[in-house]
């Protein structure tokens, strides 16, 4: 099943089993790996998706999860063993919750208060360090990175596009104001020279 459905970048390249790219999130390796990445989507995917809506947030977990696979697959092309789990989704939903509420407290460890982009930081640190060490531990950290990269180039689109759009629009509205007089409703006279009663 894992060969079939997890994320093997071998298999996409040479048999092209492009649909791994997305299946892979769904599977995991045992209950605690389940449980850990469902704890974190629900700690901070409940308030981006009260934020954002449930489309929004939905593409963008698709987003997230998509371009961790394709960060792995782009990185280790020849690597024969499956890459599963939803921790590239995660660690995309946990760098917009740091962009968008960056300081609201997080408690580590149930104990510690630390504020969101502090914790977003550290972690993004940390998988780059233990992406860089090599793949000892069976944690795909370039998948994590990716699902973080991604995430980054969303938002920034998006943000980039609607400044762009809004750039757009006040520039029309100065050409259609210079070619349209505007007459204020206060205004006694018409464009005659008369006056109203």
């Amino acid at each position: 099943m894992n060969w079939i459905f997890g994320l093997t970048p071998v298999l996409v390249w040479k048999k092209f089993f492009v649909w791994q790219l997305f299946t892979y999130a769904f599977l995991h390796g045992g209950i605690f790996h389940l449980l850990f990445n469902m704890f974190a989507l629900w700690m901070f995917g409940c308030e981006l998706e009260r934020y954002w809506g449930t489309r929004k947030f939905i593409k963008y977990a698709l987003v997230t999860g998509i371009g961790a696979g394709i960060s792995t697959v782009i990185v280790t092309p020849n690597l024969g063993i499956p890459t599963i789990g939803a921790s590239g989704v995660v660690y995309g939903i946990l760098l917009a919750y740091g962009l968008l509420f960056p300081n609201r407290l997080i408690y580590l460890y149930f104990l510690f208060p630390i504020k969101a982009k502090h914790f977003v930081l550290i972690f993004g640190v940390i998988e780059l360090f233990a992406s860089l060490s090599g793949p000892a531990d069976n944690i795909a950290h370039l998948a994590h990175l990716g699902g973080m990269l991604f995430g980054f180039g969303y938002l920034r689109y998006y943000s980039l596009l609607s400044g762009l759009r809004q750039y757009y629009y006040q520039n029309k509205l100065k050409k259609l104001r210079g070619k349209f007089r505007v007459i204020d409703r206060e205004d006694d006279s018409d464009d005659f020279g008369s006056t109203r009663h």
